[in-house]
């Protein structure tokens, strides 16, 4: 079998390389659907008076981090997104901005918004109309509208909403009825019930091509201005476009309860505990042990994504754990980066986050000297991390050229790393743990 060479100055097998460019060429054939602009409008200027809370439900915290950035980070994450225009009340402007530049969002512009959802909406399409205030933003061919309160969004459905968009005109996200819809008389007395099978409830993000969802606005009367919510009614009504419905997850939900915000804590946790980058460096090694962890970790029902540097997993924020895989010997300068990265960014200061270092060993000539001295030094680390709230882990990986052994070894690593994401235990922090 042809051999590639590799970053520890041995070889791997071809096969297992033709592992890591299967699942890139996946991504790009993903990625590739996409081939026209995609902007996304992020309607932000409410009160949030049902929250019953002091400040707009959009910059409540959680987590320490204001709910709005989350929304953000969601779309920022896709790399065919290519503008946010975030529409905020007037009097929120300069929180709204403080926002973008502490969490490091870039693809955001923000727009003034109205006194209804419709007229801020119209304020965030303007933006790339030669109407609109200031500098006009790239057209894009099609334009998401999602609620800012609504921070759960995957890749998938945004994909679905997007390519449903351009072939239709307009796309929606929807769910199952979950109880009987009944109409009642003026009296207070029941007049009729729907049928629930027929009907399903609209939820964000919904997508447009955007000349239709623009001129939709155009022809708005004042009372769809002043009464309306439903974006896919105007492209109906205004245009004749009959919007695609795609059914989405039931993660859909829209924060607008005081009770809502503590739900929503729980989900992010639960979302942090399940979910990781895998920084592969540019080793054969690490790339091809990254495609096998990820598969398991996958299967266990974690959210795993690959990158190649740390830089790549930092654009995108510490929304998830970090998993950094060095050959042979620890890279200690790394770890420090990631950790006072972490620090510096502070998205989770009530949650502390798993930065886990994998090493794998590819040689047996390592000294008892130098094997004292990462133990050592792998503590110090951890124990200043710790005091950030960042737990860091380490884990040593034994290649073994035995497939059967081979195969066994990960699913040990799989085991243990989601072990430790989800328990988040202090008690293995900078021990070195064996796989």
């Amino acid at each position: 079998m042809e051999e590639h060479e590799s970053c520890s100055g041995g070889s791997v097998p071809q096969q297992m390389s033709l592992a890591t460019e299967d699942c890139l060429s996946v991504d790009c054939q993903r990625h590739s659907i996409i081939n026209f602009p995609v902007a996304v409008v992020l309607p932000a200027a409410g009160s949030g008076e049902r929250t019953g809370l002091s400040t707009p439900k959009q910059f409540c915290r959680i987590l320490g981090k204001p709910l709005i950035s989350y929304g953000i980070h969601a779309f920022e994450r896709v790399p065919w997104i290519d503008t946010i225009v975030v529409v905020v009340a007037k009097e929120s402007h300069s929180m709204m901005a403080d926002i973008l530049r502490k969490y490091n969002h870039t693809k955001v512009k923000i727009v003034e918004g109205g006194s209804t959802r419709h007229r801020s909406i119209l304020n965030g399409l303007l933006a790339f109309s030669e109407q609109g205030i200031g500098s006009k933003l790239q057209r894009p061919k099609v334009v998401i509208i999602h609620d800012a309160v609504r921070p759960f969004l995957e890749e998938d459905l945004l994909l679905k909403i997007t390519v449903a968009a351009k072939e239709h005109g307009a796309s929606g996200a929807v769910r199952p009825l979950v109880s009987t819809i009944v109409a009642a008389t003026t009296e207070g007395y029941l007049d009729h019930t729907l049928e629930r099978a027929r009907y399903r409830a609209s939820e964000m993000p919904q997508g447009f091509i955007y000349d239709v969802i623009y001129q939709a606005y155009q022809k708005c009367s004042e009372a769809d201005f002043e009464f309306g919510t439903e974006c896919l009614d105007l492209a109906l009504r205004h245009c004749g476009v009959r919007a695609r419905l795609i059914e989405g997850p039931p993660t859909l939900w829209k924060v607008t309860y005081k009770q809502d915000v503590v739900s929503a804590e729980a989900i992010i946790k639960e979302s942090l505990s399940q979910s990781a980058y895998i920084i592969t460096g540019q080793c054969t090694e690490t790339q091809n042990l990254s495609i096998l962890m990820k598969n398991g970790l996958t299967a266990a029902g974690m959210v795993v994504d690959v990158v190649l540097n740390a830089e790549g997993s930092m654009s995108l924020s510490a929304n998830k754990n970090f998993i950094k895989l060095s050959v042979s010997r620890p890279n200690f300068e790394e770890i420090k980066e990631i950790t006072q990265w972490c620090e510096e960014t502070k998205n989770f200061p009530l949650y502390p986050v798993v930065v886990l270092w994998v090493y794998l060993n590819v040689s047996e000539c390592v000294s008892t000297k130098e094997e004292n001295d990462e133990a050592s030094t792998i503590r110090i680390l951890a124990e200043e991390a710790q005091k950030r709230n960042i737990l860091l882990y380490c884990v040593q990986v034994s290649y073994s050229k035995a497939s059967t052994q081979w195969e066994r070894t990960v699913n040990q690593l799989c085991e243990i790393t989601a072990g430790l994401i989800r328990q988040r235990s202090s008690s293995f922090i900078g021990q070195i743990l064996q796989a």
